[in-house]
């Protein structure tokens, strides 16, 4: 099979952690192969995947290569492998937009942005980079609230021509109005706002659906997340957090029966810890009643490496949007959106969703 060819928007944690895995499982085999939903998928490998274009904002990326801005702070993610070779790729000046809360600056430099004094890239610059760099999928790891700057790099996929995997919390896959003009020009998407492997949501989901199939009624529900990195630290201003509360509330009450009123369900992030750096821990509550109207509850305490766990599902997402431009396939993937992403155009049950996107892997699913 060809490789793979992705540009990055945000040289951040997630997209450390999946340049870093691509290049570890390089050197594995299907049978020591830890951590992977899929080894071989439609025939792509992990190693596969090539970076061939990338874009960031902060001083101390701009200008180096790939294999070396992954490393620089404020990233702190947990190392999978520790001499990534270089790809003679340089990340690019970016554009800005709202792609950093103004509160970002009042912290110290190594949990921060620093913004670079370099020239910001226009759409026209952008577009011509990717073209000429042959790019296929462009991945978008903007901060959350970046509703402007994600747009604006949605426009230039649609412009370039290039798959797009959003996957943060603005609704671009989910937005009728956009999700049409990707099926118009016959590019894939997938979207909204990425799950992780095993994070918050899907434990969340699990654990509602289990209430919901041995007969529990579900009353209230609560999820309260902490972490350490530029996401949480970025998340402290509060107004950038109306995308991303409704898509992690939404994809809790997709699997309910009967949807909880919002003074009965609360899900969201709830404060920045700096010395937990890329640790997020998810403290989880359901309470319900079962037989007899007796009450009872579930309290869960989850503690996962944020990135890494991201990384698990964005490395098949590729592979998936990558399916989809071979078979010629456009507008937003259906399956592999429900499957990978908290917000997509039409939810479905994880198992369903598994199923189809299976099926999508193997053709005999269209979307």
């Amino acid at each position: 099979m060809t490789k793979i060819r992705i540009a990055v928007v945000g040289v951040g944690n997630c997209f450390s952690s999946l340049w870093q895995g691509i290049n570890y499982y390089r050197t594995k085999s299907p049978e020591d192969a830890i951590g992977l939903m899929h080894w071989n998928l439609g025939g792509y490998l992990p190693g596969d995947i090539e970076v061939v274009a990338a874009f960031d904002i902060d001083a101390r990326k701009v200008g180096k290569d790939v294999s070396e801005a992954i490393f620089a702070p404020p990233n702190c993610t947990k190392t999978i492998k520790k001499d990534v070779p270089l790809t003679g790729v340089k990340v690019e000046m970016g554009k800005i937009l709202d792609g950093v809360s103004p509160h970002m600056k009042d912290y110290p430099e190594n949990q921060t942005f620093k913004v670079a004094d370099a020239p910001e890239k226009d759409k026209e610059e952008i577009v011509r980079i990717l073209k000429e760099s042959g790019t296929e999928v462009l991945l978008n790891y903007l901060p959350v609230g970046s509703e402007e700057a994600v747009r604006f790099y949605a426009e230039c996929a649609l412009e370039a021509g290039v798959g797009y995997i959003n996957n943060m919390p603005v609704f671009i896959a989910s937005d009728p109005a956009w999700a049409s003009r990707f099926e118009e020009k016959g590019i894939p998407i997938i979207g909204d706002d990425i799950k992780s492997q095993v994070g918050a949501t899907i434990v969340h989901r699990v654990l509602a659906n289990l209430f919901k199939k041995r007969g529990v009624k579900l009353e209230r529900t609560y999820q309260i997340n902490t972490g350490g990195n530029t996401d949480f630290l970025n998340m402290l201003n509060r107004t950038r957090l109306s995308s991303k509360k409704k898509s992690k509330t939404e994809a809790v009450q997709a699997v309910l029966g009967q949807p909880l009123s919002s003074e009965d369900i609360h899900i969201g992030p709830s404060d920045y810890v700096p010395w937990q750096k890329d640790n997020k821990i998810a403290f989880i509550r359901l309470e319900g009643k079962l037989f007899g109207d007796v009450p009872m509850n579930i309290e869960l305490r989850l503690s996962v490496e944020d990135s890494p766990n991201s990384a698990g599902v964005a490395i098949d997402s590729i592979r998936c949007c990558k399916l989809a431009l071979d078979r010629g396939i456009g507008g937003p993937l259906l399956s592999p959106s429900a499957y990978f992403m908290k917000h997509p155009p039409e939810q479905y049950s994880d198992d369903e969703a598994f199923k189809r996107t299976e099926e999508f892997i193997s053709g005999k699913r269209e979307r």
